[in-house]
């Protein structure tokens, strides 16, 4: 009897264990295109294996579900590929994503949906053209959207996205998140989905503050580098290099905040609407739409196309700082230099905002710029007065005396950290309110550079000649 018992007892015990190991998920290979692909498997456990790792996989239309683009394989983007409601795409460290010119090769994260593309300093992800080395140019493909569910002041409260492609932007909620950007390159983007229409390098269209974007470099882009349509996202360590029209955009009621952001111009290349540092409206048509642009920057640097040794610039070339239509900006220990105009703040508007103290421009540095301060022809608001009452603003006629690098303005291989005795290694104020805010590292310096090369390893200033 007893001896029955145990036979029992271990059989019970089989029969358990097998069920427990039979429950369990089953991991093995889950992309499809892989040679040992298992279709058992439930759960990736990183042992695929290609017949050619180089071989590049087409992305094109929408992405439904949940997605991964290996560090280990090349991409290219057809058309317009929508990662849609519901769906995150995952970018892994070094992964390359090159954009097909002919269909407008553009990526676009809609409302709901996610893109989880998280580089390092030593592998960033970078989307670049698809034309070998030596042959890109601007426009080779579209770029980057991203639409969320925060708040715009457009009738409604949401809108078409900019550029083509058929999705909506804006909502009600300010905390939402369409996930993370981080060492990240943008390059010979912004195609022209018609005349005149061309997409942004990096298109934020009601990005709402749970999202994470830093570290973040657009280069050669065809249209703006930067433009945020309205939301409530927080952006740092922006690079915004040769663009071709403006490079920090901001409408719609854009409320965010933004430090250390760095733009450098190429004199040659300018947009025939006019290319500017900053250009900024409440909306297209200066109402009083709500909410306002009312977003917050601090430590900006501008070099324009005015430098130590170049005076000879494409005439579209217009302003380092267009505040317009409205617009409620507010610019802190920040640097514009090298523009045939510094700052201009552009109607009654926007004039009446900078007087009741909305639109604010304080302890910054315009250097180098043939005018510095300017108003629209026929007002009558004294900007100069406004400027020297701002609190610790300077006007500096010779750009040599910012003691910058004298490889700062080098298109190539670019110095940013200031010589020592720069005027810029110090005096920065984060006594301001708007600057009231755990967000804002409060540094000694003025601009995007102190001693630290935050842009070092992940960035590449020569990307015509890189191989991908």
């Amino acid at each position: 009897m007893k001896k029955l018992s145990v036979i029992l007892i271990a059989t019970s015990l089989v029969a358990f264990s097998t069920m427990f190991i039979s429950c369990k998920k089953k991991e093995g290979c889950t992309d499809k295109t892989a040679l040992n692909y298992d279709p058992d498997a439930k759960k990736d456990d990183g042992s695929c294996k290609y017949a050619e790792d180089t071989a590049t996989i087409i992305l094109q239309g929408s992405i439904t579900n949940d997605m991964t683009l290996k560090s280990n394989r090349k991409y290219l983007l057809k058309g317009f590929v929508y990662v849609e409601n519901g769906a995150t795409l995952t970018i892994e460290p070094g992964t390359v994503i090159k954009g097909d010119k002919d269909t407008k090769g553009s990526l676009i994260i809609k409302r709901g949906g996610k893109i989880m593309a998280v580089g390092t300093p030593q592998k960033p992800i970078v989307f670049t053209s698809n034309k070998p080395a030596g042959q890109r140019d601007y426009g080779d493909w579209g770029g980057i959207i991203i639409c969320g569910k925060a708040p715009v002041n457009l009738p409604g409260g949401e809108g078409l996205i900019e550029g083509g492609p058929d999705a909506l932007y804006g909502g009600n909620d300010p905390n939402d998140n369409s996930g993370k950007l981080k060492y990240v390159r943008i390059e010979f983007a912004g195609i022209a989905f018609q005349p005149n229409q061309e997409i942004n390098g990096l298109t934020l269209g009601g990005v709402g503050a749970g999202t994470e974007i830093a570290y973040v470099q657009v280069s050669y882009n065809g249209d703006d580098a930067f433009e945020f349509f309205g939301g409530t996202v927080n952006v740092k360590y922006l690079v915004s290099f040769r663009t071709w029209d403006d490079d920090f955009d901001t409408d719609n009621g854009w409320s965010g905040k933004a430090q250390f952001c760095f733009a450098l111009r190429d004199p040659n290349i300018a947009d025939q609407s006019g290319s500017n540092g900053f250009e900024s409206d409440n909306d297209a048509q200066g109402t009083q739409a709500q909410p306002y642009t009312s977003g917050v920057f601090s430590n900006v640097t501008i070099l324009g196309p005015i430098t130590p040794t170049n005076t000879q610039f494409n005439q579209q070339y217009k302003r380092a700082a267009h505040l317009r239509r409205n617009t409620k900006l507010k610019i802190f220990n920040s640097v514009f230099c090298g523009y045939p105009v510094g700052l201009l703040i552009d109607g009654s508007a926007a004039e009446a905002n900078a007087q009741n103290g909305d639109l604010m421009f304080k302890n910054n540095f315009i250097a180098g710029c043939t005018n510095p301060l300017a108003v629209a022809s026929g007002s009558s608001f004294d900007i100069q007065t406004w400027f020297n009452a701002q609190g610790q603003n300077n006007q500096i006629t010779n750009i040599n005396d910012l003691q910058l690098n004298s490889n700062a303005w080098n298109l190539t291989n670019p110095n940013f950290i200031p010589q020592s005795g720069s005027p810029l290694l110090s005096g920065a104020s984060f006594s301001y309110a708007p600057l009231q805010n755990s967000f804002f590292e409060q540094v000694n310096f003025i601009g995007a550079f102190g001693n630290t090369n935050w842009a070092a390893g992940w960035t590449n200033f020569d990307p015509q000649n890189t191989t991908y």
